[in-house]
């Protein structure tokens, strides 16, 4: 009799898991509020319309045929009765399911660092309705300081962007909306692009502080080119609807404030009486299995081996899933099998920087500029899910090239 697998979560560990796994081994069920699969790489493109929003995720129910899907909040874990209580994301109903072994796979929450009024006045970038939201705001502030009711310091206030994290997501939504402010909004509210801004606030003493000083360097010095305000050393002490509050006792007036300064655990896995880090991630061993249990696997954002540190990043989760499959799939047909430790390989990082400029930092290779870029955008087109994926994605970026990005707001 197949055992019953649940797996919580639709991210880059769980859909990994999902489509290395044999289809005839295991009764799967995922459970998720999410009913698809997203590729966050690409998700500062969506915000300003160089890719748009379905292009990029991929219906969980669509990824392998063999499993059940529930859209639902996990909200505990009974360990002695194997059963998780769960919540519908659509009807305020619970219900329970048992599993005989279970994968954690829920990511994380943007960090706030408990500071004042972020969760009120900021917009995150991690999933998809962010996005949406990032789209119109950016608009809807155009729209409204072209009103000739709008006095001129009204003006500038709302068309100033100020993000906050100068890490991958951070600096590419910065290059991304540079990018759709030197294209299509000069043309589109030529009167108004003299008095837009935008500001990246960064705790750290430089930008994309995970690569290499030089990559870092040359990311400062194209946006000092392209009159992007970039503040370090500097962090943020209150958030008012309005106005950023700085550590250097200045102040910044916004139209909109991106929040972008890393993860945290979610409520979920902070309610969980698991062993954590001082991160809030769930500790396991070498093999996944969240210490002192035999059938509970943690992988992702959310959890992390406790003999080692790796990054919480896509790839990771990636070789995590994969890794996974491989140990289930023995597991079911050879009872004594005993896996290897876990050992996640670095890829690299990329990082889109505006002006059709990336950087590369790769174990074999650092590189920068125009041919990077046409690498950054080839490694993100053959990692996308599908073949459906890789076709809207060529599609929109072919069509913003040629015509530029939508500006309708809607």
């Amino acid at each position: 009799m197949k055992k019953n697998l649940i797996i919580l979560g639709t991210g880059f560990g769980a859909y990994s898991l999902i489509k290395s796994l044999p289809s005839d081994l295991y009764q799967v069920t995922v459970i998720s509020p999410r009913n698809y699969f997203l590729f966050t790489p690409l998700l500062p493109s969506t915000t300003v319309g160089t890719i748009e929003f379905r292009s990029i995720i991929e219906p969980i129910r669509h990824s392998a045929k063999y499993l059940t899907y529930l859209q639902a909040f996990a909200e505990r874990i009974d360990t002695t009765n194997k059963t998780i209580g769960c919540r519908s994301a659509i009807l305020d109903e619970e219900f329970e399911v048992k599993y005989d072994v279970l994968v954690i796979a829920v990511g994380a929450s943007n960090n706030t660092f408990g500071i004042e009024g972020v969760k009120e006045h900021a917009v995150f970038l991690k999933e998809l309705d962010d996005a949406r939201i990032l789209r119109r705001k950016i608009l809807d502030n155009f729209e409204l300081a072209a009103l000739p009711t709008i006095p001129v310091e009204e003006r500038h206030r709302l068309l100033h962007t100020v993000v906050v994290g100068g890490g991958p997501t951070g600096v590419e939504f910065a290059a991304e909306l540079s990018d759709f402010l030197e294209d299509e909004l000069t043309y589109t509210y030529p009167q108004l692009i003299s008095s837009s801004s935008l500001t990246i606030v960064e705790a750290g003493k430089q930008l994309l502080n995970l690569f290499d000083e030089k990559l870092s360097l040359y990311a400062g010095q194209l946006f000092s080119r392209r009159k992007i305000r970039v503040m370090t050393n500097t962090v943020v002490k209150k958030v008012s609807r309005n106005k950023l509050f700085l550590n250097n006792n200045s102040e910044l007036d916004f139209g909109l404030l991106v929040w972008s300064t890393g993860n945290t655990s979610n409520p979920f896995i902070q309610k969980l009486p698991f062993e954590k880090d001082r991160n809030g991630r769930i500790l396991t061993d070498s093999n996944l299995l969240i210490k002192g249990l035999e059938d509970i696997y943690a992988i992702g954002d959310c959890a992390t081996p406790s003999d080692f540190s790796q990054p919480a990043t896509a790839q990771v989760a990636m070789q995590e899933g994969k890794y996974l499959a491989t140990v289930f799939k023995k597991k079911a047909t050879h009872s004594s099998f005993k896996p290897k430790p876990f050992l996640w390989q670095n890829f690299g990082m990329l990082a889109y920087i505006g002006d059709n400029k990336a950087l590369a930092d790769l174990p074999q290779t650092k590189s920068s500029g125009f041919g990077t870029w046409i690498f950054w955008r080839s490694a993100y087109l053959t990692k996308l899910v599908s073949l459906k994926n890789k076709v809207q994605v060529l599609y929109d970026w072919l069509k913003a090239s040629i015509f530029g990005r939508d500006v309708s707001r809607f």
